[in-house]
């Protein structure tokens, strides 16, 4: 029986400094979810690649970017349609940073920079009562460590989202949109030496604005609860059998 894949859905890269070291957002979800790369079908839609219709896939996930939503390059609104007809279609979808932001506002809500100014390195995030019967969320602690690197937030949720986690920062630290639709503003990606190199990385910028980029390197720690979500949403729809193939199988019997 063949299987459907599970898809990233890339929407950027890194800088080049971190790629070199660590590898693309896609390699990075990879081996943070314990995905073997014949198990997931990577689109770059950034690079212009095409998605092909949600049925094709047992669940997406939704990369970070260097872009800003807010840009609205071509890519991203072709994305946020196909993100509109996904979730229609009950696919199981989970946003990351850039994928969060694009499917609230795919889904009604509103994206923009953060009045609080950019978030960085690893910090705390808090747990909401919502979160407790939630199958992604119910089994992070009331706080836990996440690794950050955004300006732009979620500022609106879309009509019907539940806030599942937020901090001092950001309200919206992880909503679910649907039933079987989720986006975090944190990277569950990232384990510690990718954030320290995010950190050096951009230091100059960070200290530019107004940051204490040594105590950011001091602070980037182990942040498995939050990388607890990615490998639960790839345990629970990681790869389920074609539409196609099931058919098949009734018939058969």
């Amino acid at each position: 029986m063949s299987l459907r894949p599970l898809l990233i859905l890339q929407t950027g890269n890194p800088p080049k400094a971190v790629s070199a070291t660590h590898g693309g957002f896609d390699a990075m979800v990879q081996a943070q979810a314990g995905l073997a790369p014949e198990r997931t079908a990577v689109v770059k839609v950034y690079a212009g690649e095409t998605l092909a219709d949600p049925a094709t896939y047992a669940a997406a996930i939704i990369t970070g970017s260097p872009a800003n939503v807010t840009d609205r390059d071509a890519w991203s609104l072709e994305t946020a349609e196909w993100l509109r007809r996904a979730v229609a279609a009950d696919l199981p979808v989970l946003g990351i940073c850039y994928g969060h932001q694009l499917m609230a506002e795919a889904l009604g809500g509103q994206v923009d920079f953060n009045p609080a100014g950019r978030e960085t390195g690893t910090q705390q995030v808090e747990r909401t009562p919502e979160a407790a019967h939630d199958p992604l969320a119910a089994a992070l602690p009331a706080t836990f460590p996440a690794h950050f690197i955004h300006e732009q937030s979620v500022l609106t949720p879309p009509p019907g989202a539940v806030i599942l986690a937020r901090n001092g920062h950001d309200a919206h630290q992880m909503l679910r949109f649907a039933p079987h639709a989720w986006g975090v503003q944190f990277h569950p990606e990232f384990d510690a030496p990718i954030m320290r190199t995010y950190v050096d990385v951009m230091g100059e910028r960070l200290a530019d604005e107004g940051a204490d980029v040594p105590a950011l390197a001091r602070s980037v720690a182990d942040t498995e609860a939050a990388t607890a979500v990615l490998r639960a949403f790839v345990a629970a729809y990681g790869r389920e059998p074609a539409l196609a193939d099931s058919a098949e199988s009734n018939d058969a019997r």
